[in-house]
């Protein structure tokens, strides 16, 4: 059975014990109180919508020469910052404002390195390395903008790793610094930041006539323009390949992105083929063509109906493109079912009238039966 001073100096021990690694782990990590920012940076392209630590080791921030330097022989200890990544998540909040009418950024910390080494007289000599990728966040994606990287050099005597926490602030600090100056110099330049969409639609039209036909209502369809060989056993007196495309002009002009959409309806003369010259027929192929024309202004409404925004604009032209390009192809088929290929004469006035009407409703000026056997 132990006596109480057998038990006593094993208290005492361990109390020795447990003092011992309490005073080795104050000095196995240093620790750095990161300040609060002295002031605010003003901006007026971003504020700071989310930090992600991307380093590939978070345990620490570095390594520093500890207080006592003993010669040559002294080892560094690992530094890190009191309260760790949430510190800089914390001082980079607190460095701007949050303004969410701004562009939200993403901070990426990509390296937070510090070394240091004995230097002469006692002195420490040290390097803090910062590296950080910046991007936007858009639909909960990372749009990369620009990288910041820099090393930092200086000199001090030994002491407690606080004696380096204005320099640590300061390369924080100039890399807000820097991505706040490069939105500024980017914002009006560069489509990734760009605020708004406008929209504006030209119709083509080209000096020389060539083997394409392109809509216009001052120049009306002629037998001339079928130049293919008739398909052999058709029923048919004529027909037209007349079609819809258009094509793409992107500007970014003070931060707005300008397209216009510059809007072909078109005939190829030679995919297009007649084998019986008719009056009547000319006029019916004519309303196929003004067919694909009043698509092509229904294309311009849908799209002028759709709120294009910057991060997306392209792709509600394309779906009302191929809703035009459906809407057309279906018209066709019941313009020829009705009017049975121009034979139903009824029926091809019935639609000459509903044709013309639409056109005029659009501002188009439709054109005459007359015209159309010019």
């Amino acid at each position: 059975m132990p006596t109480k001073f057998s038990l006593l100096k094993a208290i005492l021990l361990l109390l020795i014990l447990v003092s011992s690694f309490y005073a080795f782990a104050q000095t196995d990590k240093a620790y750095i109180q990161l300040q609060s920012p002295q002031s605010r940076i003003n901006t007026k392209e971003f504020y700071i919508a989310g930090i992600a630590d991307e380093r590939n080791d978070n345990t620490s921030i570095g390594k520093i020469m500890p207080v006592a330097i003993a010669g040559k022989g002294a080892t560094p200890v690992k530094i890190d910052l009191a309260g760790g990544f949430q510190s800089i998540k914390t001082y980079m909040g607190n460095a701007l404002p949050i303004n969410k009418a701004l562009h939200p950024v993403i901070v990426k910390l990509n390296v937070l390195n510090i070394t240091e080494t004995p230097a002469a007289n006692g002195r420490v000599e040290g390097s803090i390395k910062l590296s950080i990728r910046f991007g936007l966040l858009r639909d909960n994606e990372f749009i990369y903008l620009d990288d910041y990287t820099a090393t930092s050099t200086y000199q001090r005597n030994a002491g407690p790793a606080q004696q380096i926490e204005p320099l640590v602030r300061s390369t924080f600090n100039n890399s807000l610094l820097y991505i706040n100056g490069w939105l500024d110099s980017q914002a009006d330049n560069n489509i990734k930041l760009a605020k708004g969409v406008k929209i504006f639609f030209t119709d083509h039209k080209e000096e020389l006539e060539g083997d394409t036909v392109y809509y216009d209502v001052n120049r009306p369809l002629k037998w001339t323009d079928f130049r293919e060989k008739p398909q052999y056993g058709s029923k048919h007196g004529a027909e037209i390949f007349a079609s819809l495309g258009y094509t793409e002009d992107v500007k970014l002009i003070k931060g707005i992105i300008n397209i216009t959409l510059n809007i072909k309806v078109y005939m190829p003369k030679s995919a297009s083929w007649v084998q019986l010259e008719t009056y009547g027929g000319l006029a019916h192929e004519q309303r196929h063509f003004d067919i694909v024309k009043l698509g092509a202004e229904h294309f311009k409404q849908r799209i002028k109906a759709e709120k294009l925004t910057v991060y997306n604009y392209d792709g509600p032209i394309n779906v009302a493109y191929l809703d035009a390009l459906r809407e057309i192809y279906e018209m066709q088929k019941k313009y020829d079912s009705e009017t049975g290929h121009s034979i139903n004469a009824y029926q091809q006035r019935q639609w000459n009238y509903k044709i013309d009407k639409e056109l005029q409703q659009l501002g188009v000026k439709p054109l005459t039966d007359q015209a159309a056997a010019n």
